[in-house]
C-alpha cells in the first residue's frame, strides 16, 4: 500500500498504521455513501468522510510534527474542515430537495468516481520514509487535490444555492494548503 517502507522506525510505523486505518475508513465511507437523486446531496455525503479523514490525518501528524508552519496547516485543516462538515450538515436536508435528472446524476458520479480513484491511488502510493512531516504532506496533497477537483466538478451542475459558498471555501482553502505544503516539501524533504 504505502511505498518506500524499508527501514522505518517504530514511531513512523505507528504513524503509518494509523494513516492506513484512516485512509481505509475514508475510502469505505466515500464508496458506501448512500446516493440519491440530488447532486448536491451526493456531494455532501461523499465529502463528509473525506473531511473527517483530513481531520484525523492532521490529528495523527501533530504529535510528531517539528515544523511549526506544518503544524499550523494541520491545525487549520482541523478547524476549517470541522466547520465545513457542520455547514454541510446544516444544509443537507434542503440540498436533498434539489433534484437532478438521471443523465446528469450519472455524468456527475462518473466524474466523481474518476477523481476518487485517482485520489485513492495517489494516497495509497504516497512514498513513506522516517520523516513523518514529509509523509503527511505527500499524503495530504493528493487528498486536498481530490477535494478541489470534486468541488470544481460539482460547481458545473445545478446544485442547491447553499452549497455554492461551501464549495468555493473548499477550493480556496485547499488550493492554499496545497501551495503551502508544496513549498514546505521543497524546503524540508
Amino acid at each position: 500500500m504505502i511505498q518506500c517502507q524499508c527501514g522505518l522506525n517504530q514511531e513512523t510505523e505507528k504513524y503509518l498504521n494509523k494513516y492506513c486505518h484512516i485512509l481505509n475508513d475514508m475510502i469505505k465511507g466515500m464508496e458506501e455513501a448512500r446516493l440519491k437523486d440530488s447532486i448536491s446531496y451526493n456531494f455532501i455525503v461523499q465529502m463528509i468522510p473525506h473531511h473527517l479523514a483530513a481531520i484525523e490525518m492532521s490529528e495523527n501528524l501533530l504529535p510528531y510534527c517539528p515544523i511549526p508552519a506544518l503544524g499550523d496547516i494541520a491545525e487549520g485543516i482541523i478547524t476549517e474542515q470541522t466547520k465545513s462538515i457542520a455547514d454541510m450538515l446544516a444544509i443537507e436536508d434542503n440540498c436533498e430537495m434539489c433534484k437532478n435528472a438521471p443523465c446528469e446524476l450519472n455524468q456527475f458520479q462518473g466524474k466523481i468516481n474518476q477523481i476518487k480513484r485517482l485520489m485513492f491511488c495517489q494516497m495509497r502510493q504516497a512514498c513513506a520514509d522516517n520523516d513523518i512531516s514529509c509523509n503527511f504532506m505527500r499524503e495530504m496533497i493528493p487528498h486536498h487535490m481530490g477535494a478541489v477537483r470534486m468541488s470544481k466538478t460539482t460547481l458545473q451542475y445545478r446544485i442547491c444555492p447553499g452549497l455554492v459558498s461551501i464549495l468555493e471555501d473548499i477550493i480556496t482553502s485547499q488550493e492554499k494548503g496545497i501551495h503551502q505544503m508544496r513549498k514546505l516539501i521543497l524546503q524540508n524533504c
